[in-house]
């Protein structure tokens, strides 16, 4: 959790990763967001049947994105930060529901200057419960 919060400059309610499980040097990083009756989100969204927002779910992608960028880049900057640009092509295929383990995968496609594409999937028991591409943007403070 200590790399996480170094990593990214989100704090509670809105960190939205709980562990890092794998980073390759393929430009692949796999997280971990356990959703919980507990969150705000749930409580709030349809309160007769909970789920977790699909858009909190592009929003966890898009961290994990952020978590990739950082750990691949060779020299990071202590006042550079990373800006959702884009969303496209974003699916939801299944809800996600408290108590559902949510497993994100995201793959770096292209960097081009401050501009990165990547693709993120993000699963629960081995289904699709969303994948999205996105377009980050780094910035210095």
């Amino acid at each position: 959790m200590e790399e996480i919060l170094q990593l990214l400059p989100h704090r509670y309610p809105f960190l939205l990763i709980d562990r890092i499980l794998s980073y390759s040097e393929e430009n692949i990083v796999s997280a971990v967001k356990n959703i919980s009756l507990n969150e705000v989100y749930c409580q709030g969204h349809f309160p007769n049947q909970p789920i977790f927002p699909g858009v909190l779910i592009l929003e966890a992608i898009a961290q994990a994105a952020v978590i990739l960028l950082k750990k691949k880049s060779i020299r990071r900057l202590p006042n550079e930060i990373y800006y959702l640009a884009a969303i496209d092509k974003a699916r939801f295929k299944r809800l996600v529901l408290p108590g559902d383990q949510l497993i994100l995968q995201v793959q770096l496609i292209q960097t081009r200057f401050s501009l990165s594409i990547c693709h993120g999937i993000a699963h629960v028991h081995n289904e699709v419960a969303c994948e999205s591409s996105m377009k980050l943007i780094r910035k210095l403070l």
